[in-house]
């Protein structure tokens, strides 16, 4: 369920960004001119009214899915890999062939006594 929700809100912001870009503007009279009236005929003589209600429903869509996403977020309480990594206590792990080949390092003795200068 949390993978859906996650694509969907990869791909309808995208989709809301290409429903905005394909709308007509304001002042696309001007644009009108200059050969800039092609995209009225795309979806017939309804355009604007569709590209808005497509833009309306994607847009309550994109909240909807920003709500759900955001109340699932405060009840997950599964925490990160790295956190539960970090939490772990450190002790290097050794296989026991390799406690074997691990030279021994000899120890200096406490009873020496100092070297003297002659």
């Amino acid at each position: 369920m949390m993978t859906f929700l996650i694509v969907l809100h990869l791909i309808v912001p995208v989709l809301l960004i290409a429903a905005v870009l394909l709308q007509s503007g304001k002042g696309s009279s001007m644009a009108n001119v200059f050969g800039g009236g092609g995209m009225e005929t795309v979806f017939g003589a309804e355009t604007p009214a569709i590209m808005n209600r497509i833009t309306t429903v994607l847009a309550i869509v994109f909240m909807i899915n920003c709500i759900i996403l955001t109340s699932f977020s405060f009840r997950y309480k599964g925490g990160s890999v790295i956190q539960k990594e970090l939490e772990k206590p450190f002790a290097p792990q050794q296989t026991p062939l390799e406690q074997q080949s691990q030279p021994q390092i000899p120890t200096i003795p406490q009873n020496v006594p100092p070297a003297q200068n002659n």
